[in-house]
């Protein structure tokens, strides 16, 4: 395990780490995704979604089937890693 208050990587290059390969999967309510994404105003409040982020966090896909958002990585050969 990396202690990253000690990390010899700064904030940016820790962000990048697994930029174009890997992409994070995480369950979140669409109140939530409206309140981080100005953008997703016309999803429907109070429902759960998944969304994937690219490795620095920055959003690529929603969607309520979580199948469509492995595909979607897959097709752009991106490594998923769930996050709880």
């Amino acid at each position: 395990m990396v202690d990253v208050r000690s990390s010899p990587y700064s904030d940016r290059e820790l962000a990048a780490l697994g930029e174009g390969h890997v992409a994070y999967l995480r369950r979140m309510s669409s109140d939530d995704i409206r309140a981080r994404f100005p953008t997703a105003q016309s999803i429907r409040p109070g429902i759960k979604l998944w969304a994937l982020f690219s490795a620095d966090g920055t959003p690529l896909a929603v969607s309520d089937d979580r199948g469509s958002i492995l595909a979607s990585a897959s097709e752009n050969e991106l490594q998923t890693v769930s996050l709880h």
